[in-house]
């Protein structure tokens, strides 16, 4: 069980629609903190704040784009001033993918990369101020692929910006000296509306022939790895890997990646 997080400040990013965030938020409200939603979505940030109070928990909203310093300032700034302290970042937020990668490359780079990337700053400025904290990132297995057998140019930047953000989670490892802590869930496919609809329109077979996993994650069980990584204080810089076929996996540090490569013949 994950220990109480009571009275702790939490900023969760894209919580205010029906996935991951909401869960994400609402688990640590669960856990005892007090939550900071964060969403461009302000309906849907109100709705996960309702949430939380009708099961007893502690949110409060603010709309913020990750797009944005000054937003993610005013966001952090926020938090601190409401709660007293932030313990605890969640880079949740996400977009969608461009119909044309290259035409909206600069606006995926923006939310996936940039977005963690700045929120991380000024959330490592609160929690110098208060002692320490834990930031997670998350990022997506498509990072990981060299290649895909099934092709997904509508996902190209995406797959950049997610690969950027496990490599960014990894070079802050030595934070952990000054007691933050930034960790990274790299999950497969989880069981939103958009994925869960396309994977329920498909037959076994026609999964394997797209490939396309043969489950879905859970958005609750998701949510609690989240958790468990912002409160163990044994992590830093580390990255979690969770095909949805698998359980999740806890990358060795200092991995090459490169396990299954092949010796390349050099033409002298």
């Amino acid at each position: 069980m994950t220990p109480s997080l009571t009275m702790t400040g939490v900023v969760v990013t894209g919580s205010g629609g029906a996935g991951c965030g909401r869960a994400i938020a609402e688990r640590f409200a669960r856990d005892g903190a007090a939550v900071m939603v964060s969403d461009i979505d302000e309906p849907g940030g109100h709705t996960t704040v309702e949430r939380i109070r009708a099961a007893g928990g502690r949110a409060e909203f603010l709309r913020a784009d990750v797009r944005s310093d000054q937003d993610v300032r005013r966001l952090i700034d926020a938090a601190e001033e409401r709660f007293g302290r932030l313990d605890v970042l969640v880079n949740n937020a996400s977009g969608s993918f461009p119909d044309d990668p290259l035409e909206g490359w600069a606006d995926t780079v923006q939310t996936e990369l940039l977005g963690t990337m700045r929120t991380t700053r000024c959330a490592i400025d609160a929690m110098r101020r208060s002692g320490g904290g834990a930031i997670v990132n998350i990022a997506s297995i498509s990072g990981l692929w060299h290649g895909r057998r099934v092709p997904r140019n509508d996902a190209a930047v995406y797959d950049v910006a997610k690969g950027a953000v496990i490599r960014f989670t990894s070079a802050l490892a030595d934070l952990a000296g000054e007691g933050i802590r930034i960790n990274c869930l790299a999950p497969g496919w989880i069981a939103t509306e958009g994925p869960r609809r396309y994977w329920e329109s498909l037959t076994a077979a026609e999964r394997v022939e797209r490939g396309v996993p043969a489950r879905l994650l859970a958005i609750d069980d998701v949510a609690d790895i989240v958790a468990q990584l912002a409160a163990d204080r044994s992590l830093s810089g580390r990255v979690v890997v969770w095909w949805s076929d698998d359980e999740p996996r806890l990358i060795e540090w200092a991995d090459r990646g490169y396990e299954r490569s092949q010796p390349f013949a050099r033409h002298r």
